[in-house]
């Protein structure tokens, strides 16, 4: 088959690889119905994050179930699946707390910009639905594999409540979820910071009630200025860079939470600083598979369309356009069809 494999910063191919193969008995194999490049895939392609050889790319998935390995018990051939970006059995002390994706036995999700792709620990990650949904859906609920679950963490772990205010920091496609997760959870005012009409526009239909185009001093300013000096009650920081911590710390009330799911770049704290400045913080590799019952359910009810993220579509053969597309902004975030 043709996957996608990249083989160092801004050097991405879409090139003939071997078919995946059950290794282990708790493995399944699936043939993806869409997959996707996810914004956590610039930083190898930006050189921001170091790479050790070619890699097989793609941790966000849903498709058909064609095999299964011999302990596997929850999904069968056939069934329409979707699964978490990580992989988890369900069943270990970590799994029972909630977080997923500290599993005792967690893997990561790879290879999932494919036609078929191999799912570790099937039974603990893949969540199966009733029938076989229409083809519409199939963008939403692949949101919900990762981009939808991270940014539902994030207002999660910030502790969103009905009637809160929630600011959000960074417009790429997890902020993006973000504002659709706040609105969810019943906040009434969400501040989504961002300088981009197209991502304006979308943050707006998800549910954001004020627009902040400032960054840095000048943005937490006028987050301030929109709260009467008193800062946001949850603040979701889904950047991962020195600018958007600092920007997510200043702009929330002491009390307030800060969810963070931006993997850190370069980011430090001043201890003396945290401490007085009395702000919760919760964050880390999301455990989608905490909320994604929840979240396919929502989607197959028509409650929530988070789709609508994709704003490229293109064949997989063409990834390279579609990392390109992405790094220089001309896309929130791209769907391969395969």
């Amino acid at each position: 088959m043709f996957a996608t494999v990249m083989y160092g910063p801004g050097d991405v191919r879409c090139e003939q690889v071997d078919d995946p193969k059950i290794l282990k008995p708790t493995d399944a194999i699936i043939k993806l119905s869409a997959t996707c490049i996810c914004g956590s895939d610039l930083w190898p392609y930006r050189g921001l994050q170091p790479t050790d050889g070619p890699a097989h790319m793609g941790h966000e998935y849903c498709g058909i179930v064609i095999e299964v390995g011999s302990e596997v018990r929850t999904v069968r051939p056939g069934q329409f699946v979707v699964g978490s970006f990580c992989l988890s059995d369900n069943t270990c002390p970590h799994c029972k707390f909630g977080f997923h994706s500290s599993c005792i036995q967690r893997e990561f999700m790879t290879g999932a910009q494919a036609p078929y792709a191999r799912v570790p620990l099937a039974d603990g990650t893949l969540i199966a639905t009733a029938e076989v949904p229409e083809k519409h859906l199939v963008p939403h609920l692949l949101a919900t594999s990762d981009v939808l679950g991270t940014g539902w963490y994030a207002a999660d772990a910030a502790n969103v409540r009905p009637g809160s205010t929630v600011a959000v920091v960074g417009d790429g496609a997890v902020g993006l979820m973000g504002v659709l997760a706040a609105k969810e959870m019943g906040a009434e005012r969400i501040i989504a910071m961002s300088r981009h009409k197209s991502r304006q526009e979308l943050a707006r239909e998800f549910g954001a009630t004020d627009i902040v185009a400032e960054r840095g001093g000048a943005g937490i300013e006028r987050v301030r200025e929109l709260t009467r000096g008193v800062g946001a009650d949850s603040v979701l920081e889904c950047v991962g860079t020195q600018e958007s911590m600092t920007q997510a710390i200043d702009s929330v009330r002491p009390g307030g939470s800060i969810g963070y799911v931006g993997v850190p770049h370069g980011v430090t704290f001043d201890g003396q600083a945290m401490f007085f400045a009395q702000r919760r913080m919760l964050g880390g590799p999301a455990p989608v598979r905490r909320f994604l019952p929840d979240l396919m359910d929502r989607v197959l009810k028509g409650r929530i369309k988070p789709g609508k993220v994709f704003d490229l579509t293109l064949p997989l053969a063409d990834v390279a356009e579609g990392y390109r597309a992405m790094d220089e902004r001309r896309a929130i975030k791209t769907m391969l069809t395969v």
